[in-house]
């Protein structure tokens, strides 16, 4: 009968007295349902002959009865938190046979989701703290999460992203026997779409790209590049480099201006002293 008794206290104490799981705030709910099972288990047995139990079960039923409230609105704030890792298909385990959503649908669904979250949420206490935290991090970070839904194989956890970055940085200083491993900035991107688990699966990811978006990001590409293949330009021919800077601008002069109008301009003597 002790030691009954004893895993009795030990199991209420597991539910209530945690720090690493606060009995009734946001880790809560589990200890909560483990203080349920506990009064359960308690009013199917005959106490009225134990002091004790008759004792714990009153305090049991205080205790429920007191954070009962809390409890539901915590449930129901629950039930809202899976509903945003369910509109973010998270974990990507758990929709594996599902065809992935485009970055304009998880918008879109995201974009609805905080109305509801919004206009359920006023005057809640708990569920306002939530609507506040995701609509903060949404608007900082919305964006760059959307990524993981154009690019097959990023992950959105950032552990994950972490170790797939890791793996890459280790992959180029092999390849490249150095330490730097600055070309991932212009390559890293491609070598992250090509991570695929057969020839098959690269090639449905390849095909699954439209070509009127491939021709597009390719010019965003490019643009991107201008100023870093310009600078390496400069750096290894600052003459020819200028020169051919200053023959584009001639190019798109007027026809009726004089070309040799600003071939004729007098040098400082200053200029003249930096550039011989």
């Amino acid at each position: 009968m002790l030691e009954i008794e004893g895993q009795f206290r030990t199991a209420i104490r597991d539910a209530v007295n945690r720090t690493s799981r606060k009995p009734f705030y946001w880790g809560g709910l589990k200890g909560y349902h483990q203080l349920e099972s506990i009064a359960q288990a308690l009013h199917s047995m005959p106490v009225a002959e134990n002091a004790f139990f008759s004792r714990l079960i009153r305090q049991v039923d205080r205790t429920l009865e007191k954070n009962r409230q809390l409890a539901e609105t915590i449930n129901k704030t629950h039930t809202w938190f899976l509903r945003i890792a369910a509109c973010l298909r998270y974990p990507p385990s758990s929709y594996a046979d599902i065809p992935a959503p485009t970055r304009n649908q998880v918008k879109l669904e995201m974009a609805e989701l905080l109305r509801n979250f919004a206009s359920d949420a006023q005057g809640q206490v708990i569920p306002l703290s939530l609507y506040s935290g995701l609509r903060k991090r949404w608007d900082l970070f919305g964006d760059d999460l959307l990524h993981c839904f154009d690019i097959p194989g990023l992950p959105q956890d950032n552990l994950q992203v972490e170790s797939l970055f890791g793996r890459l940085r280790c992959h180029q200083r092999r390849i490249s026997g150095r330490k730097s491993t600055l070309p991932l900035r212009d390559f890293g991107h491609y070598q992250i779409l090509f991570l695929a688990e057969s020839e098959d699966q690269l090639l449905e990811q390849l095909r699954g790209v439209p070509v009127e978006d491939y021709q597009r990001h390719r010019k965003y590409q490019a643009q991107a590049e201008t100023s870093h293949q310009f600078l390496a330009r400069l750096h290894r021919n600052p003459a020819k480099t200028m020169q051919n800077l200053a023959d584009q601008y001639m190019a798109l002069l007027p026809v009726s201006l004089p070309r040799n109008l600003f071939l004729d301009t007098p040098v400082s003597e200053t200029t003249k002293q930096y550039t011989c």
